[in-house]
């Protein structure tokens, strides 16, 4: 079935999926990108075929320069890219002529300044994914200098032709990239949208559960219920592997689109037509996953096989709206708004007796209208209410990261320190031992170490993997081409294949370019043998793996249950304050967007939760911590919440105001003392009565403090 195919399937890095403990190296085909590959093939391919043609040595740097410069490119916004790009290319420059003339005085002043230059470009990271991938790169080229030794002459030419070499890669990129300027935000909606589909089509599987038999429930209609995980019994935990396995992606897709676009407006100064769209479409999907998770809250404590039965009927006409309209903004193509709106029409058919239901699908079919449309809505004029707030200035974006992640506690700065402590070694080995393949040791180690210690395991294993079977193909290959005019042929095809690969996976973008590195040395070094290059490179590869591993697991390490300690008391904090805007705040808090903010917040801090409990269980020993265990329940206690107060934030509540105001004050007041504000101790239960929403609630809040503190005094019962 498709909804158990998903779920027993691995995750990847855009979508960790729902088993926690496997690591996310699944392949994700919507990653390719030709254009990446005929831009990197371009970049340096059409120098390596010049060079056969009219060979200059410097012609080389300006190759290897390029193809660095595609390395370094992360994508994003042209001027943010045009930034990044200049400056590694110019930081790349000084870097090769600077450390070309000073190996020849040895590791002794060499290392100490390359472990400064190791520490800045590693540290680079906390100014977000594209610097971080430009300070990796540098750190390549660092290795590379130390190669062989040059005069001042031969430095100041290394220096300008790998500079000319960035900026030949950077025009390239940016050329290519004026050719769709708004084709990565029409991807990053469409992907919420596709992802809403997902969502909508599994709920609609679980809506077809059976309900555990009682004596009301037994002789009760069954129609034509499909029956995917169990026919007999109502599968408790198939609502938080649902939970688990699309709320944390769509809110993730939903982040990332919402990045895409905002950094969109500010790179042209100004909100287009375009942008405004985009920025609308996103938010009526924002508002349909919120109305989503209130339909599965519906589902779950519903044992009514009618009221089911109509639930599973509007979500299987609703999965086909969202798959056209993710479609129609991937393409940007035109949507026959008359046939959307009689199919909306259908969508609601019998849904007016049931007051709950309807409103929520009136919510939804609402929004699937205003997404599918091509133009902003009447009255809507571009303006700066998109950015939210006045771009910060240059000093404060660039100084504010820096200081920040200053501390012993940061991720970042502990990756830095030991990236550095563990790579001076190994650079001194290579200027001792110095041969022609030394400095994939040196790159090896950079490359895989990551802050937390499950990411630098599955680097390490996606890249061994990867170099073993990519030095095959490229041995393979090199054998039969047996000119070097046949090897520089060789590099346009496999560059496209290459960096067209590099957001499928990790593991596959190593495999398609190691036989590119493979037929480049033969190009660049002669008189290495296909498998000894081949060889070497895996034998390197494996041995800086398990450097970069080992120094993870010993080196100044995040111990994981702690952190998902706090990444705990974070999510149930801002359940609190979710809550509070929920039950406490009046309707005008829905109207302002409080409630919209809220709840986004609480997604998030459940996201971060559940990405530390990832961890924790990738990481030795850590899986069976009593904090990460008791942590795996309230997560999935925290969805629970998370889904009923949703449904409470779209519902009408029927209980008396003052029964109302005491049960909302002491619902939010637990939360905060769960989550470490306020009182230590939660406050007893009021002793009035309370309505069924708020009975659910009140026993998901119950639950979650019996697990948090189950030793501490607990509230009685009301």
């Amino acid at each position: 079935m498709r909804a158990a195919a998903f779920l027993r399937g691995r995750g990847t890095l855009t979508n960790p999926g729902l088993d926690l403990t496997r690591l996310p190296i699944g392949l994700d085909p919507r990653g390719l990108s030709l254009v990446d590959g005929v831009r990197a093939a371009l970049a340096f391919g059409l120098v390596i075929l010049l060079h056969e043609w009219f060979p200059w040595p410097p012609l080389l740097t300006v190759a290897l320069a390029a193809n660095l410069a595609c390395f370094a490119d992360a994508g994003g916004p042209m001027r943010s890219r045009l930034l990044v790009l200049t400056v590694f290319s110019l930081l790349g420059g000084m870097i090769w002529g600077l450390f070309g003339l000073m190996q020849p005085l040895g590791p002794v002043p060499v290392v100490p300044l390359a472990g400064i230059v190791i520490f800045g470009c590693t540290y680079a990271r906390v100014w977000g994914v594209q610097a971080q991938a430009a300070g990796n790169v540098l750190v390549l080229v660092l290795c590379f200098a130390l190669d062989r030794p040059l005069t001042p002459d031969q430095a100041l030419v290394a220096g300008l032709v790998f500079t000319a070499g960035g900026l030949w890669a950077t025009l390239l990129a940016l050329l290519l990239w004026r050719l769709h300027p708004y084709r990565p935000t029409h991807r990053a909606v469409a992907e919420v949208w596709r992802r809403l589909t997902r969502l909508c089509d599994d709920l609609e599987d679980l809506a077809s559960l059976a309900w555990p038999e009682t004596l009301e429930t037994r002789t009760a209609p069954r129609g034509g219920a499909r029956q995917i995980f169990d026919r007999q019994t109502f599968d408790l935990q198939a609502f938080d592997r649902h939970a688990r396995a699309h709320r944390r992606g769509v809110r993730e897709a939903i982040e990332q689109a919402r990045t895409v676009i905002v950094d969109l407006a500010r790179s042209r100064e100004r909100i287009s037509d375009r942008t405004a769209q985009a920025l609308i479409r996103l938010e009526a999907a924002e508002q349909i996953f919120a109305a989503l998770i209130a339909v599965s809250d519906l589902i779950e404590g519903e044992p009514d096989p009618r009221r089911r039965r109509m639930v599973r009927r509007f979500l299987r006409r609703l999965r086909p709206l969202l798959g056209v309209i993710a479609r129609a903004i991937r393409d940007d193509s035109v949507i026959d708004l008359a046939r959307l709106d009689r199919a909306i029409d259908r969508s609601t058919r019998r849904l007016a007796h049931d007051r709950g239901l309807h409103d929520l699908a009136t919510r939804i079919l609402d929004r699937v209208r205003i997404g599918a449309k091509l133009s902003t809505p009447d009255g809507y004029r571009p303006g700066g209410a998109l950015l939210g707030r006045a771009s910060l200035p240059l000093g404060t974006r660039l100084l504010g990261p820096l200081s920040t992640n200053f501390t012993v506690a940061s991720a970042n700065l502990r990756h830095a320190v030991r990236a550095t402590v563990v790579a001076a070694p190994a650079l001194w080995a290579t200027l001792v031992w110095a041969g022609p393949f030394a400095h994939w040791l040196t790159m090896t180690v950079v490359l895989t170490m990551q802050p937390f210690y499950a990411a630098t395991w599955q680097r390490a294993l996606e890249r061994i993997g990867g170099t073993v079977l990519g030095g095959l193909i490229g041995a393979i290959l090199a054998s039969f081409a047996t000119s070097p005019l046949a090897l520089a042929a060789l590099v346009f095809p496999l560059s496209i294949i290459g960096f067209a690969a590099r957001q499928v996976s990790y593991g596959v973008f190593i495999a398609c370019l190691t036989p590119l590195v493979v037929l480049l040395v033969e190009v660049v070094e002669p008189g290495h043998g296909s498998w000894e290059v081949a060889g070497m490179r895996a034998l390197l590869t494996l041995l800086g793996g398990l450097i970069a591993v080992a120094s993870a697991l010993v080196l100044w390490p995040i111990w994981e249950p702690d952190q998902v300690r706090l990444e705990l008391r974070r999510a149930v904090r801002a359940h609190a304050a979710f809550a509070r805007a929920v039950l406490c705040a009046g309707p005008e808090a829905e109207a302002s967007g409080l409630r919209a903010q809220a709840a986004r917040g609480a997604g998030l801090a459940l996201n971060d939760l559940e990405a530390a409990l990832a961890r924790a269980l990738q990481q030795p020993r850590a899986g069976r911590h009593p904090q990460v265990e008791s942590a795996m329940v309230a997560d999935a206690t925290l969805r629970r919440i998370s889904a009923r107060l949703t449904a409470l934030r779209y519902a009408v509540e029927v209980a008396e105001p003052e029964a109302l105001a005491a049960w909302s004050g002491w619902i939010t007041a637990t939360l905060a003392s769960l989550g470490g504000e306020g009182e230590e101790t939660p406050p007893p239960m009021p002793a009035v009565p309370r309505s069924e929403g708020l009975t659910r609630l009140v026993a998901q809040i119950e639950l979650l403090g019996e697990t948090l503190a189950p030793a501490a005094a607990r509230s009685p019962r009301g």
